[in-house]
């Protein structure tokens, strides 16, 4: 019973040493697999086998990851101090690249994604950063996106969050749109003015070529006026009638002289 004892210890030794190489990895989990220090290959997902003592592995997310590009202060093309802040999206392609090219390819993705946004900025005015977002977010990710393809990381997107721009230059542009808005209304009023003095020139036109028409205009306007309840009454003489008038006193200071 006695030399069964140290052979049932060691039995249990050994089926402990085995069974602690057993690993699992997670559907989006991969494991960087080294053997005494050396690369040998991707483990998972699923269950695998690592020889104890020997194998060493080291397990990377291939999720889509998020990276907050906190708020930097730089200086547009036009000289105008600006501070901007992103948001970054990436995964892992790779796993082997990003353990194997890059120390911390998280730190080194921010840190790179940071000095690219700051280098846009300042190659753009405060008018194209403010209205060409789109544009300076696809140039930052194909930027950042050519860096990281060696280290195995691939950049989805990238969103500029917030543009603050000085006080004195929000005033600033306030009155300029402010003056804007002032010029299209004067625009504006003074295209109807030249439409209505236009087809008040043509009205002109047709009552002269057609009398009646303007004895029409005449009978109109006196409707109008009795509309609005006023007191005082108006008279309206056809044109023959004035004509007639004007012609009687001209005869009449014929015959005087």
């Amino acid at each position: 019973m006695e030399a069964v004892l140290p052979i049932l210890g060691a039995f249990i030794v050994v089926v402990f040493i085995i069974l602690s190489g057993i690993r699992i990895a997670q559907e989006y989990q991969r494991a960087v697999v080294f053997r005494l220090g050396r690369f040998v290959g991707i483990k998972g997902p699923g269950i695998y086998y690592l020889i104890p003592l020997i194998d060493r592995q080291q397990k990377v997310d291939t999720r889509t990851a998020t990276v907050n590009l906190e708020q930097q202060e730089t200086i547009t093309k036009d000289s105008v101090t600006i501070k901007v802040n992103a948001v970054l999206w990436f995964r892992i392609v790779e796993a082997s690249k990003a353990i194997l090219e890059v120390v911390n390819y998280e730190q080194a993705v921010y840190q790179f994604s940071v000095t690219a946004l700051r280098n846009i900025i300042g190659q753009h005015s405060l008018d194209e950063v403010l209205k060409g977002r789109e544009e300076i977010n696809r140039t930052l990710q194909e930027i950042v996106d050519s860096t990281t393809e060696p280290w195995g990381i691939k950049i989805e997107m990238v969103e500029m969050k917030d543009v603050e721009i000085p006080e004195s230059m929000q005033r600033a542009m306030a009155r300029e749109a402010e003056a804007i808005r002032e010029k299209r209304a004067r625009i504006v009023k003074a295209e109807a003015e030249l439409e209505a003095s236009i087809k008040l020139t043509q009205g002109a036109k047709q009552m002269e070529e057609s009398p009646i028409a303007l004895e029409l205009r005449r009978m109109q306007m006196l409707s109008e006026i009795g509309i609005d309840n006023n007191t005082t009454t108006i008279v309206l003489i056809p044109s023959e009638f004035s004509e007639a008038a004007r012609g009687v006193a001209m005869m009449g200071k014929l015959k005087k002289d």
